[in-house]
């Protein structure tokens, strides 16, 4: 089964968890099941109150954790010093009267290349509305939109494998440390996956020759899985995370100055295949 490739970075990103409309709003350390689900639907133009999640009910999504940002939070304020019919409204559809305080949690500086498998009609439907959307795609939030390149590589034949092999890796080549004088030392990088990893002939080899396993399976439960995005119904499942640090090929980081460049290149790489 083919998919497709997103890169998701920007200076602020933020996955919900379990916050809405609450004063502290929280962020997942990764992109959620939910947001990526809501941004395909939102650039295919269905609505919240519209029913139909269930044609992305087969994608199965590989995260890769380039860089996992730095949390930082913002005090924020609104609805302040206005009378009470300009203030937020509540649930209830009356007014607050008074400013609302939030602390919203964000992710910044944080990189994540995502995998998805899908079968070709669907892959072929969400990626030709992610170039042109009907509402524009954001990471977790409004106030968040994803840096370029965005859609990697509509067309892969195994986009799992494509990320533990070919596709750059947005942080710098690693110095040598005094556990490894090897400069072409695998680079341990973190995945997040629906399946469990399977070992590969493609991967770093030991010096035995013998495929480099993943280092340990940490198995965490998530409560991610879109039913409704109702504003007033919202509704989600759960489902389990098989994470990973996986050694990838040295060759896929290299010098900050040239990431741009060298992701530009694998995008193109498609169009010249």
């Amino acid at each position: 089964m083919s998919g497709f490739l997103l890169r998701l970075a920007a200076p602020l990103q933020s996955w919900g968890e379990r916050s809405a409309f609450a004063a502290i709003r929280d962020t997942a350390p990764f992109p959620t099941r939910s947001a990526l689900i809501g941004m395909f639907a939102a650039a295919e133009g269905i609505g919240r109150t519209d029913q139909g999640l269930e044609r992305y009910q087969d994608l199965k999504l590989t995260v890769r954790v380039d860089r996992p940002g730095v949390r930082l939070v913002d005090y924020h304020t609104a609805g302040g010093g206005f009378p009470k019919n300009r203030t937020p409204a509540t649930s209830g559809g009356s007014n607050k009267g008074a400013a609302v305080i939030t602390r919203r949690h964000y992710l910044s500086d944080a990189v994540f290349v995502v995998a998805v498998t899908a079968p070709k009609d669907t892959a072929d439907r969400i990626t030709t509305a992610l170039t042109r959307p009907h509402w524009a795609p954001y990471l977790g939030r409004r106030s968040c939109p994803p840096d370029e390149p965005f859609l990697l590589r509509r067309h892969v034949a195994d986009p799992d494998n494509e990320l533990r092999t070919r596709v750059p890796l947005s942080r710098p080549t690693p110095r040598p440390s005094r556990h490894t004088h090897d400069p072409d030392a695998p680079i341990p990088v973190e995945f997040l996956r629906e399946q469990p990893p399977a070992a590969r002939p493609d991967t770093p080899h030991s010096p035995t020759g013998a495929p480099e396993p993943a280092t340990g399976i940490d198995v965490i439960e998530v409560n991610d899985v879109p039913v409704s995005f109702h504003p007033h119904h919202r509704a989600h499942t759960g489902r389990l995370l098989h994470r990973t640090v996986e050694p990838l090929p040295h060759h896929l980081a290299g010098p900050p100055h040239t990431l741009i460049q060298r992701l530009i290149d694998y995008a193109h790489g498609q169009e010249n295949a």
